[in-house]
């Protein structure tokens, strides 16, 4: 199995690895200065990932009860399975890239410690030969 995540060339000050594309996406569903028909795009395909896959309850490995205040170390990846998902996720690559942000698509095999895992995705902490960006 492969695993597929959408990113920037830019890195996230929590995870430590390059930002995910959602991020993103959300600024521009909410921006203004978005034409009004990317919005709308933007917002029925986010609220359809809302709807469609699991928010994980944690992002880190840590059992500790403190978990929630450490800094977040997983990233979560599509399954190659996850056909509709990554198909939809490339709708969104469209309209991101159309507003100036170059978004890579990775591909791997070996994505880190699981912290979660459901149908369409993994969340992983990266071993440090994963490749993030």
């Amino acid at each position: 199995m492969r695993f597929i995540r959408f990113v920037l060339k830019r890195r996230d000050t929590d995870s430590g690895v390059e930002e995910g594309m959602f991020q993103v996406a959300y600024k521009l569903r909410d921006s203004p200065r978005v034409e009004a028909s990317d919005r709308a795009v933007l917002a029925e395909t986010l609220a359809w990932f809302e709807k469609n896959l699991e928010t994980p309850s944690r992002l880190n490995r840590t059992k500790s009860k403190g978990f929630y205040r450490r800094k977040t170390r997983g990233i979560a990846w599509f399954k190659d399975s996850a056909i509709e998902h990554v198909a939809r996720a490339h709708s969104i690559k469209l309209i991101v890239e159309q507003h100036g942000h170059h978004v890579l698509i990775l591909s791997e095999e070996r994505v880190g410690y699981v912290v979660h895992e459901d149908a369409f995705q993994i969340i992983a902490e990266p071993f440090a030969d994963t490749r993030t960006g």
